[in-house]
């Protein structure tokens, strides 16, 4: 199982910041271990755009990202996924859609850049804050040793990262 790549998807209402900035930094710091993925329970249709300028600021690519339906990930022929991060209180709260393989779950939630108000600086500052929040979980949970920790072991430390 060493080789094993991970599905993660992250959750949010909007689909438009939060969770599109945590898969594009699973994408890069999960790079080989994890395949990451991004939803909401209620799309917004649109990336906002401080979020892809924060992206790419950091050299991430935003080539493919897209505001999509959690409802994409619990049907047939979607991803298996092995671990569910909730990245908004909003979301934490939802009743979710049945996921396949009953993956991992855990609440990563933090606050909302979108609602910022203020300059475009101000704004950015906060997607840019946000963004480093979110990084520095993802770099915590990537460097888990998940194939020497039992399901226990692993919910405990998922959930950890989310209070860190």
């Amino acid at each position: 199982m060493e080789n094993r790549i991970y599905n993660v998807l992250f959750l949010c209402t909007g689909n438009s910041a939060r969770s599109i900035m945590a898969e594009k930094l699973m994408e890069h710091w999960g790079r080989g271990k994890f395949k990451a993925y991004s939803a909401g329970s209620h799309p917004t249709g649109k990336v906002n755009p401080f979020a892809i300028q924060t992206l790419q600021a950091r050299k991430l690519s935003t080539e493919d990202v897209r505001s999509k339906n959690w409802d994409e990930f619990a049907v047939e022929g979607a991803p298996h996924l092995d671990f569910v991060f909730t990245v908004c209180d909003n979301a934490a709260g939802e009743v979710c859609p049945y996921w396949p393989g009953q993956p991992m779950t855990a609440h990563w939630g933090v606050e909302d850049p979108a609602a910022v108000e203020g300059s475009d600086e101000e704004k950015l500052n906060a997607f840019r804050k946000i963004c480093s929040h979110l990084e520095n979980r993802i770099k915590l949970f990537v460097a888990l040793p998940i194939q020497k920790l039992d399901n226990m072991g692993i919910k405990k430390e998922i959930e950890a990262i989310g209070k860190a």
